[in-house]
């Protein structure tokens, strides 16, 4: 979520000037009331297809890298559906904070390929310079109105809303960027305390961590609860409703310190994340994005062999080939999906100390204690 890291320093400023109270603690009263599995529609097939077309667009000058990759992999392991990698032109992808991809194909190349349209297209956060690319928002309008089903994952809201597809709709975001939301598209009601809200043809949830449950959600609506539930409990998802509280997410002044001094004041570390073909794009993209998030550290692929290809079949682009002398070493094991951002806040934590790990943890919009 790229606004956060600009926003969040003149927040932090503020933060320790006024010195706020502290988060929320508990359930709002709104997410209480909601029920905790609400459902998205159900998939009609179009086209003859046996199953859907989901596209995910992401733009080459910067996508935020789990908005993205955790989608593919759910919709991927699900099998309930073609899944599509896309960026809006040719050449690599760059993700933001880590990770560059090649894509499958171009928005271009999709249209000559399904010239019907996607029934889905998911929309990561990018780059504010690049959220209102006119080539972009003019194929999201075109697919939308193909009938594709247009899902804004976090920021991506901010494209979607740009794309004028949110306009007299309900819809959500990362918690950061309500306030600039509300200023810029006050044509949508912005809900918060929801995970994920779908209105008409357009859905959107909020920051990173719903991208999750919303993925499950989606293969629900695709391919029933029964394959919704076993693909939930072989990736440790116990929820996937769209009950969430967002109230518990806010700049206090441990978090403002932690930032401001991880940011100008500590010195920075390099990691280099070893991987090779096979590699899952979840538990990958939870890594990077983690450690790439402290303010203290980077967290870049490293591949002996060069270009990676992913459980699902994306191939990576490594920064390095060779792991230099001076660079420290994480790894990927095979647990569970879920399990890769607990386990990365606890290390976090041990490096840098808790602040930092709540601050990681604001940034996916996730609790920590």
């Amino acid at each position: 979520m790229f606004r956060f890291t600009v926003s969040f320093a003149l927040s932090a400023i503020v933060a320790l000037c006024t010195m706020p109270a502290a988060a929320t603690e508990g359930p709002a009263a709104e997410a209480v009331a909601r029920a905790a599995a609400s459902r998205l529609t159900p998939y009609q097939s179009r086209f003859g297809r046996s199953k859907p077309v989901v596209a995910i667009i992401g733009h080459n000058g910067g996508t935020e890298v789990t908005d993205y990759l955790i989608p593919y992999g759910v919709l991927s392991e699900s099998g309930a559906a073609d899944v599509q990698a896309l960026a809006v032109h040719d050449g690599p992808l760059h993700f933001r904070p880590a990770l560059d991809m090649q894509p499958q194909a171009t928005m271009a190349e999709f249209d000559r390929r399904y010239p019907d349209g996607a029934d889905y297209v998911v929309v990561p956060a990018m780059m504010p310079e690049n959220a209102n690319d006119p080539a972009l928002l003019g194929w999201l309008r075109a697919q939308a109105g193909k009938g594709a089903k247009i899902a804004s994952i976090c920021d991506g809201a901010l494209v979607v809303a740009a794309a004028g597809l949110f306009e007299g709709r309900k819809a959500t975001g990362h918690w950061a960027s309500l306030s600039e939301r509300r200023t810029k598209f006050p044509r949508t009601q912005w809900l918060e305390n929801v995970r994920y809200v779908e209105d008409g043809n357009v859905m959107s949830t909020a920051g990173i961590s719903a991208a999750m449950p919303f993925s499950v959600a989606l293969v629900e609506a695709i391919a029933g609860p029964a394959r919704a539930a076993e693909l939930a409990g072989r990736m440790g998802i116990a929820d996937w409703g769209n009950g969430h509280d967002s109230t518990r997410f806010g700049i206090t002044p441990g978090i403002a310190t932690a930032y401001l001094a991880n940011r100008w004041l500590m010195p920075r570390q390099t990691f280099a994340v070893l991987a090779e073909d096979g590699v899952d794009e979840i538990a990958l993209a939870l890594t990077v994005d983690a450690y790439s998030s402290t303010n203290r550290s980077h967290a870049g692929l490293v591949a002996p062999q060069g270009a990676v290809r992913t459980k699902h079949g994306l191939t990576l682009l490594p920064e390095q080939t060779a792991v230099p002398g001076s660079t420290g070493r994480l790894a990927v094991d095979g647990r569970p999906a879920t399990q890769q951002l607990e386990r990365a806040l606890a290390d976090i934590a041990q490096r840098y100390g808790a602040s930092t790990a709540r601050l990681v943890a604001m940034h996916f919009e996730v609790g920590y204690d």
